[in-house]
């Protein structure tokens, strides 16, 4: 027999849907905040290597879309890369981080990130997305230039160029063809490689590529996905808000080092060159993108621009958004 609450008694719903109706109420001003706007996300590290974080990655970008948030998709894929020509025979060698790319070892990398590209635009169209496949040869998206790195020899201490082969960086980007895709809501999912004007195709690092076309659209977030949770600072804590000048602050002290450094380079060049703000977080946590962009709290390390240490958002965790 079902009891029938008290005629003066308010209606009560299961504190599961409560807890869910919260959720969404806490979502809000995030939603009203960012729709129309332009996020651009790196997609790499574990994540691209496991099917539910996968399958989680491909859920948030078409909820994003979805809500009325332009998405646009940059992925890398190094360690496929590197599987790839070790099956093939082809030694790899790093200067900075970066590959030494021969002409054999170009059209490898161009291979695998074609077929990781095709995967991942797959990805979104079962989680219920539309999305096209292009690198920035499509459209004119991309045109990049060689990178020129030196290194200092051990012996004389005098530095000396090093080439890496077909490595490049992008020099102009075109957002045209973004616009006309995400203006018809699908989602570009853009492959890490470029021409020169010199007519070669270069391999430029997906980080760099991200933080340029994030810069060039404006984008309101670059976000990129890694298998750290952010900035840590001496203690290991995870720092939530940085300025250019406290990442100049923690690379003198020394706190931020390693890979973290040319990451946070991207972030800051990105901020500088036009969009709102950056966000370094952990893509092994599932949802990673929707607990950083609708709740209070966040979930990685967001870099905005800013000229003194001192300075932060007029909101403070719940904001992790620049005060316009």
């Amino acid at each position: 027999m079902t009891q029938k609450p008290h005629a003066g008694s308010p209606p009560r719903a299961p504190a599961d849907l409560l807890l869910k109706a919260a959720t969404l109420v806490e979502a809000l001003p995030y939603l009203q905040r960012y729709r129309g706007r332009t996020f651009v996300v790196k997609y790499g590290g574990h994540a691209m290597g496991d099917p539910d974080l996968a399958r989680d990655f491909a859920e948030d970008i078409v909820l994003l879309e979805a809500v009325g948030i332009h998405p646009v998709v940059v992925h890398g894929g190094g360690p496929q890369i590197g599987a790839m020509l070790e099956r093939l025979g082809i030694e790899s060698r790093f200067v900075d981080g970066l590959r030494v790319t021969d002409a054999a070892t170009a059209e490898v990398a161009e291979m695998v990130l074609g077929a990781i590209n095709k995967e991942l635009v797959s990805w979104i169209q079962r989680a219920g997305g539309r999305a096209v496949g292009l690198s920035g040869k499509d459209a004119g998206l991309v045109v990049a230039r060689k990178v020129a790195r030196s290194v200092k020899d051990p012996g004389s201490l005098l530095e000396r160029a090093v080439d890496l082969g077909f490595v490049g960086e992008p020099a102009r980007v075109d957002r045209t063809i973004l616009d006309v895709l995400t203006a018809a809501d699908i989602v570009p999912v853009i492959a890490p490689i470029a021409p020169g004007e010199d007519g070669a195709t270069y391999n430029v690092n997906a980080d760099t590529m991200a933080g340029a076309i994030a810069a060039a659209v404006g984008a309101a977030r670059l976000f990129l996905l890694t298998d750290v949770p952010g900035v840590l600072d001496a203690e290991g804590r995870l720092l939530t808000d940085l300025t250019p000048a406290d990442v100049e602050a923690l690379r003198a002290a020394g706190v931020v080092r390693g890979g973290m450094i040319p990451k946070l380079a991207t972030c800051i060049a990105a901020v500088e060159g036009g969009a709102e703000a950056a966000v370094i977080l952990d893509g092994r946590v599932p949802h990673a993108l929707l607990l950083e962009v609708f709740t209070r709290t966040g979930a990685g390390t967001l870099v905005r621009r800013g000229d003194a240490a001192t300075a932060r958002p007029a909101v403070a965790p719940p904001g992790r958004a620049v005060p316009s």
